[in-house]
């Protein structure tokens, strides 16, 4: 009977110790545009990435082509266990909302939204102020005086990214123009990158000579475009210099992938919490990329007045205008 009961309790063990080890199980869902876009879901997919080649942990994944299949994969990991589970933008919030509800023991992060729900933790960013520091370089490097932003879909969102840019830009030179176009008002703006060009080219011909995207894959447009007229493009989200070697500027990069490694490895260790995190400058969640791409693009004197103005925006002597609170842009 002893040894009955031991070999009970020892398999009894072994259930609860495979149980929790079946916990952690991450996925990550990938908005339109795909884990390939060079900007967003890319950032995602890196931060993920990342985490498989530092602990040998695999992932679950799914690219979505079409809005329908938002909440349709988020309950299919849901139900196959998953956990946590992270929704790539602010477009997947009400899918995430009604699956939550439903899979309440199961973790969900969401990046670029709030979906208030116990189970849910949401990842925003201050755009705002990396997009002041590129608007600083912008305005310096320009020759014009006039300079360019070209976003993908028109929400608060990006808007975000252009009233600090906006903002960079005026610091500099309070008569500067900037030129300001959106691609589109659905999901479609994300990955148009012939419009992107078009835009791109419009803008040249008003004058501008350095032109900043926050257009997910439309960018790669954006950019191209760019280059060709000999001018200077201004990457996001993710390090975007290589693209286009001595005519991309410099990248507002967006952490992404760092908050999706964070949420993987907060879970692995049983320190996930839910609620709202905001990453900033402070926090390292937003900066501008250098690397040899750039390296001889970007001045000293110019390194100098980002950094001044980073350290500035840190210790709050300037404070940028955040578009999602308000929706009224001083610049």
């Amino acid at each position: 009977m002893k040894q009955f009961l031991a070999g009970l309790l020892a398999t009894s063990i072994l259930s609860v110790t495979a149980a929790s080890a079946a916990e952690f199980a991450p996925a990550i869902l990938y908005d339109l545009g795909g884990k390939f876009d060079k900007s967003f879901n890319e950032a995602a997919y890196n931060g993920a990435e990342k985490y498989k080649a530092d602990t040998g942990t695999e992932y679950r994944e799914f690219e979505i082509v079409n809005d329908a299949q938002r909440e349709q994969a988020l309950r299919r990991f849901a139900r196959d266990g998953a956990s946590p589970i992270i929704s790539v933008g602010f477009a997947q919030a009400a899918a995430l909302e009604a699956v939550a509800k439903e899979y309440p023991d199961t973790k969900f992060a969401i990046i670029d939204a709030v979906v208030d729900a116990p189970n849910v933790r949401s990842i925003l960013f201050k755009e705002e102020e990396g997009s002041y520091l590129v608007g600083i370089l912008a305005a310096m490097k320009s020759e014009t005086d006039t300079v360019g932003f070209v976003g993908g879909m028109d929400i608060p969102l990006i808007s975000k990214f252009a009233c600090g840019y906006k903002g960079g830009v005026k610091s500099v030179s309070a008569d500067a123009k900037v030129i300001e176009n959106m691609t589109g008002s659905t999901g479609a703006a994300w990955n148009d990158p012939v419009r992107g060009g078009e835009l791109t080219k419009a803008q040249i011909d008003q004058g501008a000579d350095v032109i900043f995207h926050a257009a997910g894959g439309t960018g790669i447009g954006v950019l191209q475009a760019a280059a060709d007229a000999g001018k200077y493009g201004i990457g996001v989200d993710s390090n975007q210099n290589g693209l286009f070697p001595g005519n991309v500027l410099t990248s507002m990069v967006k952490r992404v992938d760092n908050a999706v490694y964070s949420t993987f490895e907060d879970a692995a260790k049983d320190q996930w919490t839910a609620g709202t995190i905001t990453l900033g400058l402070e926090q390292d969640g937003v900066g501008y990329a250098m690397d040899e791409h750039n390296a001889e693009l970007v001045t000293e004197e110019m390194k100098a007045a980002a950094e001044e103005a980073k350290a500035k925006i840190i210790a709050g002597e300037i404070a940028v205008h955040d578009y999602s609170t308000d929706s009224a842009c001083p610049y």
